[in-house]
């Protein structure tokens, strides 16, 4: 695979910003010997969505016979930076073979290609949203997609070869590109693993045959007698869930990669019971949580460790393996040469970010130290999609490995 070339940029004026960032990707691409680009990614701020189509436009004039996909968000990020809430975008092309990736919309369905892995963005309001994502990934040989969805104050556009509203679109891949991705969380239990012993749509009316009000009101060390002290605290409380039978932790005190954060969006003192932002059934697993900003930054780095340590070999573990020369100080045999990282795509939730992490840009500073500098772009999303999950609160990290 080729080198990705990436560029990002904030201004005002959509067509400065742009012309900004390609000249970034020219730059780095050097000339048509590191291949000719075929597919492209667009990520843009919501402060561009009104004109997404002359944008797209601008792209294609630029870039003739590549592919584009992407997605409006509340902000953009590209290595070790991020546009939040500001006029911003961020591109990035990559030289794969044209046989082996198909972009996709409702206007152009997948058709007969063999689906490995696919990249997928969606408009939040589409409906049975995380059924389409299942339907998606059941499509695909391995299961894995990866994404997120549109986000904005207004207008959330996708771009699949067009300017899209509404619906579902990306891109898939064939078996021969290699992907890693990995899911990470920003929230930290609060209480022990619970299952739900009653249950109606979004409802949860018992937790371990108790009342759920109760068990959250224990878990969050507040006396029944103090219900003053409980609401502010019940506002900033989520609750993380996963099917029966699953581990809801990865590990002690941190989420595993198939727990689904959600609101809490009401409680019922008379019935005992609690509501949140999803349906839920008897025998799911919970467990109550809270953003934690350390726990973030520490599942991140987690993450990139997890990324790098399959890409590339350990070089310092080889060395330490090999017998230790006799006689002299011959230098120990170079390792052989592994995959390396070509280009990433990261998707946080939008309600991560600087804020989140302490600083502006600080979520992506993490990414870049533990990843390296190489090329990644990417939004904040209105939820995540990995495998064929819709997620909240989380990042979804994805790298392309190089051959």
């Amino acid at each position: 695979m080729k080198p990705f070339a990436h560029g990002h940029a904030t201004h005002a004026d959509w067509r400065v910003a742009l012309a900004r960032a390609a000249q970034q990707v020219d730059s780095a691409r050097g000339n048509e010997r590191n291949g000719v680009p075929t597919l492209g990614w667009l990520y843009f701020s919501d402060h561009y969505a009104g004109e997404a189509e002359a944008l797209y436009a601008e792209v294609r004039r630029r870039w003739p016979g590549v592919a584009w996909v992407g997605a409006g968000g509340i902000g953009v990020s590209a290595s070790g930076v991020e546009h939040f809430d500001e006029p911003g975008l961020a591109l990035m092309l990559a030289a794969l073979p044209r046989s082996e990736f198909r972009v996709f919309s409702g206007a152009q369905p997948l058709g007969g290609f063999a689906a490995h892995t696919a990249q997928v963005h969606a408009d939040p309001a589409t409906p049975d949203l995380a059924e389409l994502i299942d339907e998606l990934s059941a499509r695909t040989a391995s299961g894995y997609l990866f994404g997120g969805l549109a986000s904005g104050r207004g207008r959330a556009p996708q771009i699949a070869d067009g300017v899209h509203d509404g619906g579902v679109s990306g891109v898939a891949f064939s078996e021969r590109i290699t992907l890693v991705s990995r899911v990470t969380q920003g929230c930290q239990p609060v209480g022990p693993v619970r299952t739900i012993t009653g249950a109606e749509r979004n409802v949860i009316a018992t937790l371990d045959d108790r009342p759920a009000l109760a068990c959250l009101l224990d878990d969050l060390g507040i006396d029944v007698a103090t219900p003053a002290r409980a609401l502010p605290a019940v506002r900033q409380t989520l609750a993380g869930l996963s099917a029966a039978h699953t581990d809801l932790l990865a590990r002690a005190g941190q989420f595993g990669t198939d727990t689904l954060v959600r609101h809490l969006v009401g409680i019922d003192p008379q019935r005992g019971a609690i509501a949140i932002g999803d349906a839920v059934r008897r025998g799911m697993r919970l467990a109550f949580c809270q953003r934690d900003i350390e726990a973030a930054r520490r599942d991140l780095v987690r993450i990139c460790a997890e990324v790098r340590e399959e890409l590339e070999p350990d070089e310092l573990a080889l060395r330490a393996a090999q017998p230790a020369a006799r006689g002299g100080s011959a230098e120990p045999s170079p390792a052989a040469p592994g995959p390396r990282i070509a280009g990433a795509i990261y998707v946080s939730c939008s309600g991560r970010g600087g804020p989140h992490f302490g600083a502006p840009s600080a979520e992506l500073a993490i990414v870049r130290r533990a990843l390296g500098d190489v090329p990644l772009v990417g939004f904040f999303a209105a939820g995540e999609i990995a495998r064929n999950h819709l997620y909240g609160y989380t990042g979804v990290l994805t790298v392309f490995a190089a051959d």
